[in-house]
């Protein structure tokens, strides 16, 4: 999440993500002995971030994807990302939810629990109408 924020607050310059990213595990995740799902989960990110976007954009209209909260909206990458392109062996959809719910209260402000699970549950029962 960090990273992500970072990267996006500095233009989402593919360039400068490999150096935040390392960065920031070196800072925050001494004792992470495997990173492989850091560097997937933002390598996804990045490479589908247009898409992701628009997604964003479509399930949440009345706000465009660059008046949302920072934090909300690497949230909602982060979430869309595991929802759409993930391993659902490794992350139920339900999971992936959940956690990004989670980041956004943390990190967020008040009310971006709510609006978070609001654009994720609509993606979530676009894809599986039997949710």
């Amino acid at each position: 999440m960090q990273s992500l924020y970072e990267w996006d607050f500095s233009g989402k310059k593919t360039e400068n993500l490999k150096k935040i990213v390392e960065k920031n595990i070196k800072e925050f995740g001494p004792g992470l002995k495997d990173p492989v799902f850091v560097w997937q989960l933002v390598h996804g990110i990045a490479d589908h971030v247009s898409e992701i976007d628009k997604i964003i954009e479509k399930s949440a209209p009345e706000w465009p994807i660059g008046q949302i909260n920072i934090v909300d909206r690497n949230c909602l990458r982060i979430g869309l990302y595991e929802l759409l392109y993930g391993k659902k062996e490794e992350v139920p959809p339900k999971v992936a939810i959940n956690e990004a719910i989670e980041l956004a209260k943390t990190f967020g402000g008040e009310s971006s629990g709510r609006f978070i699970n609001g654009v994720l549950g609509t993606v979530y029962k676009s894809l599986s109408p039997s949710a």
